[in-house]
């Protein structure tokens, strides 16, 4: 993501303006098509829990990065490459007429936080069906701010270490969106535990049309995702565009093969995980790489992500949703093979191992990759313990058997559907199983 100098005098352009509108609003929309996607993966009981929990990530992000989260991330670096000052806290000193590049500033910070939202509202999918709605309204502003918002300091903030110091190259967001989202993911699931019956009952997708509507509107707003952040309607974002369209394909086709060569099917929850998995890889690589490069990354993608989702029943962590195996392990394929696929003719100089830029780019994403990985990790780990030590991260065993919907929000998805382990429910049960007392 190029970076003007912050509040810097400048002149609007009014086609980057447009686009770069159009492109925020891409990037909000994809909020709520994470949680269709992610509503639709998890059983009947919890589909509504799950929605919620990306829909209030929404108003939660937006309050602290208006607050403060903008300030620090792309504010003047107070030292070190760590992190930016307060003085644009509450958005003082932005008005109407403040530039950033070409476009207003009100809307290049607009731009940066729908990217936070989306990112804490990835982290649900790890801890689906058993997580306390009250610990995640504490957990997400608290993360947004120790987690998010310093790693987007390092990588696009002005003196960031890992921009302008390591000279590691993130173009959208492998670093801070989909690597601190799957790190973060893992520390919660391992401070939650499995949930009941995990590895012993069968935990189907209650709805996979939903499933692949949520995808469907996920990879449309990858488009603004990726190509906004060119910040302008010029050639990188169309190449970016490109990129992105083809990666998401190879991802998709890639995840296929593997279904049909191990399982002797191909599904739909393959294929929209396989879109998904090459969106993720191309994130970081869309402005570095030629269309040969995207094809590749979201190939490997694709194949790699679909082993790696298989993973947590080998080493017993319940990532309910895949963010591990998908988010973190694309986050990581896209960002190290930067390395290896960076052209001069997208990055301006720098060239990957392909093309004979040698291994040095290739050690600095893996630096990158391996500190920005730690980091997540280990601090959202320390404050999901905290939480848990004060208010509890878990709902109760009652409340996960009978499902959150009921019991924390005191709705159901489907009046005539089916709830809590698919035996069906009349219209004469239902109301008795409302009365169920709602607790966060």
């Amino acid at each position: 993501m190029t970076l003007a100098a912050p509040l810097a005098a400048g002149r609007i352009d009014t086609g980057d303006t447009a686009w770069l509108l159009a492109a925020t609003a891409l990037v909000l929309l994809m909020t709520p098509g994470l949680a269709l996607f992610y509503g639709g993966m998890v059983r009947t009981k919890s589909v509504l829990n799950m929605l919620m929990m990306s829909f209030v990530s929404i108003a939660l992000v937006t309050v602290v990065w208006l607050a403060a989260g903008y300030s620090l991330a792309f504010g003047d670096d107070i030292g070190g490459g760590l992190l930016g000052g307060l003085d644009h806290a509450g958005m003082s000193g932005i008005g109407p007429d403040s530039v950033q590049g070409t476009v207003p500033t009100l809307l290049f910070a607009t731009f940066q936080l729908t990217f936070a939202i989306i990112t804490a509202a990835l982290i649900s999918g790890a801890i689906a069906d058993r997580a306390k709605f009250g610990a995640w309204l504490v957990f997400v502003p608290v993360w947004a701010l120790l987690v998010y918002v310093p790693v987007a300091h390092w990588v696009w903030g002005p003196g960031g270490w890992i921009l302008d110091k390591l000279g590691a190259l993130d173009f959208a967001g492998g670093l801070p969106v989909e690597i601190t989202s799957g790190a973060s993911g893992l520390a919660l699931c391992l401070v939650l535990g499995p949930r009941l019956g995990f590895k012993k009952d069968a935990m189907r997708p209650h709805n996979l049309p939903m499933v692949m509507l949520g995808a469907g509107l996920l990879w449309f707003g990858w488009f603004g995702f990726n190509a906004g952040s060119a910040l302008g309607a010029n050639g990188l974002a169309a190449a970016a565009f490109l990129n992105t369209l083809a990666a998401g394909c190879t991802g998709l086709l890639g995840w296929l093969f593997v279904e049909q060569k191990r399982d002797g099917h191909p599904t739909t929850l393959g294929s929209a995980s396989g879109a998904v998995a090459g969106l993720v890889a191309i994130t970081p690589s869309c402005g570095s790489v030629s269309l040969l490069g995207a094809l590749v990354i979201g190939l490997a993608a694709g194949v790699v992500c679909s082993y790696a989702v298989g993973w947590k029943f080998k080493l017993n962590y319940d990532d309910s949703l895949d963010v591990v195996g998908v988010h973190l392990v694309g986050g990581i394929i896209g960002t190290l093979l930067i390395g290896v696929f960076a052209v001069e003719s997208m990055t301006g100089g720098t060239e990957g191992l392909l093309y004979g830029g040698g291994l040095a780019q290739l050690g600095k994403q893996l630096v990158a990759v391996v500190a920005v990985g730690t980091y997540a990790f280990v601090v959202t780990y320390g404050i999901a313990k905290l939480i848990d030590r004060t208010l509890g991260l878990r709902a109760g065993e009652e409340q996960e058997h009978t499902g959150l919907d009921l019991t924390v929000h005191a709705e159901t998805a489907y009046d005539h559907g089916v709830l809590g382990h698919g035996a069906p429910v009349s219209s004469s049960v239902v109301p008795s199983a409302q009365k169920v007392k709602p607790q966060a």
